[in-house]
């Protein structure tokens, strides 16, 4: 008798578990990641908590899953629903296309987009209003000493340097092989370090120059310097959401929703944003909270 109940109770356990999502959160729940920095550590939240400010979706944050590459097949596998990501990230680095300096910002993001609803599925939302570049960052004092305005100025002096990035910047379609052969890059030396560290180091003194994220509260709090890339290596690189169209039909407000959210944060905000986790020590959910309460876009 037990062995006839037991089957059909496994069977029913199957069914239940099935109805679930990838890591059992349930097949309601749109689930938001983002990559392992700070301003990826916020906007997860950010859009999550707007979200559910202005919809009645059941919505988690799944924290720092990785970086492009995993974000995307995480997508694509369905393990996550939606995170911010960067145009011409997306256009270089996950559809592998060639950036032609005439490109116009718009026509990255428009090209970016079509790119990834043709091959993924994956649809680009609004642009959230800021882009975060890459630009070599120093301290004002090294700024000085090397003289330099342009990258093409800079690149003279690079064998007097010790330049740092992050370790993905040495792997990336738009990263140093390509930038050190458009600029001519001789760096005495070059260190690997992680994105969270690295504005320290140069602060203190233990490399002479970065790669650093324009939108990285650091350079104005700790009084860095930039030069202009003038050979315009970099794409543009706004920032929007990109989404999964299964998560969008099954949840259809989003889209109007995140519509509403165009354009409401400027370079200066995120900047702003970022020091607060960064340097101020809070926490990167009520920074977003703060934020959206401020701007009126939540209760």
């Amino acid at each position: 008798m037990l062995k006839k109940t037991l089957i059909p109770l496994l069977t029913l356990m199957l069914l239940i578990a099935g109805c679930g999502g990838a890591d059992g959160d349930g097949g309601d729940t749109l689930v938001i990641s983002g990559k392992k920095w700070t301003e990826q550590y916020i906007l997860p939240h950010l859009l999550a908590e707007y979200i559910k400010g202005n919809t009645d979706y059941d919505v988690k944050v799944k924290e720092g899953l990785g970086e492009v590459d995993v974000l995307t097949k995480a997508m694509q596998n369905g393990d996550i629903d939606m995170y911010v990501e960067y145009s011409g990230t997306g256009y270089l680095a996950v559809l592998k296309r060639e950036y032609n300096p005439d490109q116009t910002a718009e026509e990255i993001y428009e090209a970016t987009k079509e790119g990834y609803k043709e091959e993924m599925d994956l649809v680009w939302l609004s642009p959230l209003g800021f882009e975060n570049n890459y630009a070599l960052a120093m301290t004002e004092e090294t700024y000085k000493e090397v003289g330099a305005e342009t990258t093409s100025e800079l690149a003279e002096k690079s064998s007097e340097l010790v330049f740092a990035a992050p370790p993905e910047f040495y792997e990336r379609p738009d990263g140093f092989d390509p930038y050190a052969e458009k600029y001519g890059f001789n760096f005495k030396s070059k260190e690997s370090l992680d994105p969270n560290l690295m504005y320290r180091a140069v602060k203190d003194g233990e490399v002479d120059l970065i790669t650093a994220f324009t939108t990285d509260g650091r350079i104005p709090r700790f009084n860095l310097k930039t030069v202009e890339d003038d050979k315009n290596f970099f794409p543009p690189y706004y920032a929007a959401p990109v989404i999964r169209q299964e998560a969008l039909d099954k949840f259809p407000e989003i889209e109007k929703v995140m519509k509403e959210l165009e354009g409401k944060i400027s370079s200066e905000e995120m900047a702003q944003m970022n020091a607060k986790v960064d340097i101020d020590n809070m926490e990167p959910k009520q920074v977003a909270i703060e934020f959206l309460k401020e701007k009126g876009l939540i209760d």
